[in-house]
């Protein structure tokens, strides 16, 4: 009598390589991931600023026919800053649908738009801060950042963005 010996399934070393190999390719591919979400919070965030700036823009044709943009701001020479429910009243319907009051990051957005004199020269502003949830001044030159220092604070103001991710190199 002759015993047959069949082969079924994989031996222990070739599941061990193969799960060797998935990890291998998991830890390479995880960090691109994080990074990859990072962007697309950083690039909503803008998007959102962008669409209610060119509200905000619109609004102010409106009301000055005009509007002014400088190099520096300063928060301080804005006045308060107020919330997406403060700035409502004056854009949504006419401009815009909704005032998000939320970055990417799940951050409150902060906004000023002074409604009562618009031919002011600090009228419109917009500010995210960023990943890390904290403002890092009250004060910025205009320029960009590298894309991936997501911490930085995001500032469109009076027409442009203040601070803005770009690459810098």
């Amino acid at each position: 009598m002759q015993i047959r010996r069949r082969l079924r399934g994989f031996t222990l070393i070739e599941l061990l390589i193969v799960i060797a190999i998935i990890g291998i390719i998991a830890a390479m591919l995880i960090p691109n991931f994080l990074d990859a979400l990072q962007k697309t919070k950083q690039k909503r965030t803008m998007g959102d600023i962008r669409i209610v700036g060119t509200a905000m823009f619109s609004w102010l044709t409106d009301e000055a026919q005009a509007a002014a943009a400088g190099a520096t701001i300063e928060i301080a020479s804005y006045g308060p800053l107020q919330s997406a429910g403060q700035i409502e009243s004056a854009l949504v319907s006419a401009y815009i649908q909704e005032v998000p009051s939320i970055d990417g990051w799940k951050n409150t957005l902060q906004y000023y738009l002074k409604q009562g004199d618009a031919s002011a020269v600090n009228v419109m502003l917009i500010r995210s801060a960023g990943r890390d949830g904290s403002y890092s001044t009250d004060e910025y030159e205009a320029g960009g950042f590298e894309p991936t220092h997501y911490d930085e604070d995001i500032v469109w103001a009076d027409g442009f963005f203040v601070r803005y991710p770009n690459k810098t190199s």
